[in-house]
């Protein structure tokens, strides 16, 4: 703490404080006033072949992407006949239901079509960060 930098017999006022706190390096080697020393920095490239097994995962995920996408039209279909059968039937409940499953399937079948545009997004806009 500043307090224990400060001799006993001084007066601790905020310009002391502030010029000590100004002159205390920082942490983990930081230089002093909080400017940090930079000696290295970290870059990151993403490369799938940079690993054994890249080509494995871009297969790997474009088959679970496949796989997603037959599942939310499944959904949609399931869905889609239940609000029917629901709203010839006058069954509130399951037009409900059915209603439900179409928009969820269709807001999957968007965000697994969207998600690496998002992705991408996300990571370009880190990399933005300085």
């Amino acid at each position: 703490m500043i307090l224990e930098l400060v001799p006993a017999h001084l007066p601790v006022t905020h310009a002391l404080a502030t010029q000590l706190l100004r002159a205390r390096p920082g942490p983990l080697g930081a230089a002093p006033g909080g400017a940090s020393a930079r000696t290295t920095d970290v870059t990151l490239t993403p490369d799938p072949n940079a690993l054994p097994g890249g080509q494995v995962l871009q297969n790997l995920m474009n088959g679970l992407g496949a796989w997603a996408l037959a599942l939310s039209l499944v959904g949609l279909l399931i869905g889609a006949a239940a609000w029917a059968l629901g709203s010839h039937g006058q069954n509130y409940q399951q037009t409900f239901v059915g209603r439900r499953a179409v928009l969820i399937s269709g807001l999957a079948a968007l965000l697994i079509g969207a998600g690496p545009a998002i992705v991408n997004f996300f990571f370009n806009a880190g990399q933005g960060v300085h």
